[in-house]
């Protein structure tokens, strides 16, 4: 972890997220925040808040460990790793990620634009898609 402790806040909220303390968000975000992943594009703390609630609502065991950390004045780039297990499935799952992120004046995240590839990190790890992904990937490298 870093030693900077807006990123250490962030890190450490990521790190120990559980249902309940999703509710904790608007101590970290800034009240108009936005969010943004490869699925979702969302504004305000509310509406972060209960993005972040709904992972537990989707996957069991969802946790992440952190990796690296750079940060430049008002901006950070984290790069995790995102375990979790398919509803009903005892193999876990990982995605790889990164995240920019901007913090206002008061250390708050105004600015969380989460990076992962869909296509590798996820799809290609369903059963039935993934099978059909790695096809296509097959297929593009010739």
């Amino acid at each position: 972890m870093t030693g900077d402790p807006r990123v250490m806040r962030i890190q450490r909220f990521f790190v120990t997220l559980t249902r309940e303390s999703v509710k904790d968000v608007g101590t970290l975000y800034a009240p108009d925040a936005s969010f943004k992943d490869p699925f979702n594009d969302v504004r305000g703390v509310e509406r972060i808040e209960s993005l972040f609630a709904h992972v537990f609502d989707q996957v069991d065991a969802p946790r992440f460990a952190m990796e690296d950390a750079l940060v430049d004045g008002n901006q950070a780039f984290l790069t995790w790793v995102f375990h979790f297990r398919r509803r009903g499935s005892a193999g876990e799952l990982t995605i790889r990620g990164g995240t920019h992120l901007h913090f206002d004046a008061a250390g708050r995240v105004v600015l969380h634009r989460d990076y992962w590839d869909a296509a590798e990190e996820l799809y290609e790890k369903l059963p039935l898609l993934g099978t059909l992904m790695r096809w296509l990937k097959r297929r593009a490298a010739g």
